[in-house]
């Protein structure tokens, strides 16, 4: 008899809960949150053909459907607790599941987070996470904290990810070592929880860089400002942190992938001017280096300035799911 939708629960989802006083295995989870403490939550769906391409690999496909929900908990400086998978496929494919499976637990052991339900059905590959974390009453990381005159910092290196993008999609060539580095980059990123975590109390608002830096950027601002009236910002491209395999492309390249590529999570954070010293104590003590790459302004818009302080006139967008 083939595997059906309980077998592979019991087979590839199931195992005892070590954090939480209930896991899988009812109609519902039990959390118990620590004293003092608020429930951070965060969902993201992934799909094939629109998240990831059909040659990844199934273990890296399980870290990064995990990983982007841990960043954005760590975006809002929590720690991670536990969290459900939904799981659509048009088959039972037995080597996907195991490998899938594998990436998707290797992180949440690192993380120490246990998954507590979920849900399986045949359809188009995709699965959705919804991820549970704990954050001190008070003082979670938030979008709307930015102020005019604050500074604006952005963690590790950006634009990796669209670059390998644009390699599979044959706009740029690259050779095999490069080409595995940030094709990494894109499919396994790395949840920085400890960098949150750090930045409770430092930043004065925080988001996660997921669908490129100039989009998630205007959150922040329409956040942070008056509802009919946004705050702006002042962007030093040449500052914007890029790894030495982008660093070598053309200018051009590199500020599209950089700005408006996406799929980095890294952290864009503000903070007053007289915390500098604090954000560079929180990027060492979580080891993510934090570079600083403009300030936020009270007049509206987003203004770029290139290498020699020119201000750029670009057309930069971040990812939509519904225009890509």
């Amino acid at each position: 008899m083939s595997a059906g939708e309980f077998d592979l629960i019991a087979r590839y989802f199931s195992r005892p809960a070590r954090r939480v006083p209930l896991g899988v295995g009812d109609d519902c989870a039990l959390l118990a949150l620590e004293s003092g403490q608020q429930l951070a939550v965060s969902c993201d769906t992934l799909v094939e053909g629109r998240h990831f391409l059909s040659t990844v690999d199934p273990q890296r496909l399980g870290h990064k459907a995990l990983a982007v929900n841990l960043s954005d908990l760590a975006a809002c400086g929590a720690r991670p607790v536990a969290f459900m998978l939904a799981l659509s496929m048009p088959h039972i494919d037995e080597v996907f599941l195991e490998g899938f499976s594998r990436g998707l637990y290797a992180l949440a052991d690192e993380q120490a987070v246990d998954l507590v339900g979920g849900d399986t059905t045949a359809g188009p590959l995709a699965m959705t996470i919804t991820a549970f974390g704990e954050v001190p009453a008070g003082r979670a990381l938030l979008r709307s904290g930015a102020r005019p005159g604050d500074d604006l910092w952005a963690s590790g290196t950006l634009g990796d990810a669209r670059l390998a993008l644009e390699a599979f999609r044959g706009r740029v060539r690259l050779d095999g070592e490069v080409f595995e580095a940030v094709r990494l980059a894109m499919e396994c990123p790395v949840p920085r929880v400890s960098l949150g975590q750090a930045l409770r109390d430092v930043a004065s608002a925080a988001i996660d860089v997921s669908d490129g830096l100039l989009g998630d950027l205007a959150h922040v601002l329409r956040r942070s400002g008056a509802p009919d009236a946004p705050l702006g910002a002042s962007l030093e491209a040449a500052a914007v942190p890029v790894s030495a395999h982008l660093a070598v492309q053309p200018w051009h390249l590199q500020l599209e992938c950089a700005l408006g590529g996406g799929d980095d999570y890294v952290f864009c954070v503000t903070a007053r001017p007289d915390r500098s010293d604090a954000v560079l104590a929180a990027s060492s003590a979580a080891g993510v280096p934090l570079t600083r790459i403009g300030r936020i302004d009270a007049e509206p818009g987003v203004r770029i300035r290139g290498r020699n302080g020119e201000l750029l006139d670009h057309a930069f967008t971040s990812f939509d799911h519904f225009r890509a």
